[in-house]
């Protein structure tokens, strides 16, 4: 659309919500992670305030006037810090759920440790048999799992140094 196009209500519209929902996210941040997104003064105090409303219809206005003071700034950035704390968190949950494949793995399959020394020819093959051989037993004895969560650091940094 040119400069000159009038936008459609049901665009204008959707913008506004997107907008809104830019806000309910902002709302539901951290405090650390609010103090790093850089917000206009008016609009952290109503995201503040927003937090200390519990009234269901006071916060759904309160949320209204975020998203309106959130159409007169470049929400851009913002979004952009958004998006990469949301992808941030998704690298490690992939990589937590990679961690926890390979000590499944470890625990069950008698050749996956092989094929973990294949993978990262740095890894400690007689540590980490130990940790599997303790995990094995602590699972047969219903134990507390202190090589089960050992096996998984020695794991994680592993697979991070890689």
């Amino acid at each position: 659309m040119g400069a000159d196009t009038p936008i459609s209500k049901t665009q204008r519209k959707k913008n506004m919500l997107a907008l809104q929902e830019l806000g309910v996210a902002l709302v539901a941040l951290s405090d650390d992670q609010l103090a790093e997104v850089e917000l206009p003064e008016a609009l952290r105090d109503a995201v503040l305030e927003a937090r200390r409303i519990t009234d269901f219809e006071g916060r759904r206005r309160q949320m209204q006037y975020i998203g309106k003071l959130m159409r007169k700034i470049d929400a851009a950035p913002i979004r952009a810090r958004l998006d990469a704390w949301t992808a941030q968190s998704r690298m490690h949950t992939a990589q937590f759920k990679r961690i926890e494949a390979w000590r499944e793995r470890l625990l069950s399959e008698e050749s996956a440790l092989a094929e973990l020394g294949r993978e990262h020819p740095h890894a400690d093959a007689k540590e980490l048999r130990k940790l599997i051989d303790g995990a094995r037993r602590e699972r047969i004895e219903n134990g507390p799992p202190r090589n089960y969560r050992a096996l998984f650091q020695a794991l994680r940094s592993l697979i991070e140094k890689a």
